[in-house]
């Protein structure tokens, strides 16, 4: 059993959910969510099901809820019918863009490099965001259904963040992507970041907000954390890998638009009725916290034990299912 997994057992709060509970708070979700087809069907798998009632704790009410919203905002927003073309001039910097490797776990990593923010609008921001997680999600492994955000503070001053952005982002990542988010690395972040760090701290939620690991790179437990998530032939000079060649966006747009034809036959193609193992998960159990989102105090610090209560030391913490992997590195 993981220390986390110890810490949450011993609240006296905490149920255990073996698979055929889960599918049965699955099951409930889909009932309150009602008939479904064409794209919302092909989103609401049962493995993406899962993640929503995982964000919300196993609560079926609140997760049935926060999915009901996400369909509302994915058909009004139509975030799968964006294409190269309508981001490439958000993108022609390399301030955000997906890597071409993945973490030891097989995540997608996304770089981003607010120094490089060329645009002033909150609309274009935005679209170019959820271009990239939508791009990240389709490009996931079958090992896994989240991904790293490796930040790069390089040349980094307050005028590249807005308080407003950051609030739209928050939302929408939280509120549509729930449970996809496995690690953010903010990688030599100025002082001058942290008082604004903790500003925004209120409109993260608590799982979100400990996803989120300030590294440094005369920090030797920093290093640590490096080589046990990457491999660092293939990891980007900036986070003090071995890989020196520069950010190309014309070699960039030529494999985002490659992407780009995935994704009609993505979403016309059937899925199987039930996407969930019937198998027990890699930590034996599920938590489930029958008062609120489950909660955790920890603080960003500089330690060895950020290291392992993050996970980034286990790679149990990070394992899903068989089965739920093969479909989570399809659906949303």
């Amino acid at each position: 059993m993981s220390e986390d997994l110890k810490k949450t057992a011993s609240n006296g709060h905490v149920k255990m959910l073996i698979p055929e509970e889960q599918q049965g708070k699955i099951n409930e979700v889909k009932k309150l969510i009602g008939p479904l087809s064409g794209k919302a069907l092909v989103y609401c798998s049962d493995a993406s099901i899962s993640r929503y009632l995982r964000a919300r704790s196993w609560n079926v009410k609140k997760a049935a809820k926060m999915l009901k919203q996400t369909l509302k905002w994915r058909a009004e927003y139509k975030p799968e019918e964006i294409r190269w073309e309508d981001v490439a001039e958000e993108a022609e910097t390399g301030k955000i863009y997906r890597s071409n490797y993945t973490d030891k776990h097989g995540r997608t990593v996304l770089v981003m490099r607010p120094a490089r923010q060329n645009s002033k609008t909150t609309k274009g921001q935005i679209k170019y965001l959820v271009y990239c997680m939508e791009n990240a999600i389709l490009n996931l492994s079958p090992e896994q259904e989240q991904m790293v955000w490796l930040v790069d503070f390089q040349g980094f001053n307050m005028s590249h963040i807005s308080i407003k952005v950051t609030r739209e982002t928050a939302h929408v990542l939280q509120e549509h992507y729930p449970e996809r988010l496995g690690l953010a690395i903010l990688y030599n972040p100025p002082k001058i970041f942290e008082p604004f760090f903790t500003m925004v701290k209120p409109i993260l939620d608590t799982k979100t907000y400990n996803k989120v690991k300030f590294c440094y790179s005369d920090d030797q437990n920093t290093k640590k954390i490096m080589e046990n998530l990457f491999d660092l032939d293939h990891l980007e000079s900036a986070f003090d890998g071995n890989e020196n060649t520069p950010f190309d966006i014309n070699k960039y747009a030529e494999r985002m638009k490659e992407d780009d034809k995935k994704i009609p036959s993505f979403w016309t193609r059937e899925i199987s009725p039930s996407s969930v193992a019937t198998d027990v998960p890699s930590l034996d159990s599920i938590k489930l916290d029958t008062d609120s989102d489950a909660s955790d105090n920890e603080k960003i610090v500089r330690s060895s034990d950020s290291v392992t209560n993050t996970g980034l030391m286990d790679p149990d913490q990070n394992s899903v299912n068989h089965e739920d992997r093969n479909v989570s590195a399809a659906v949303h």
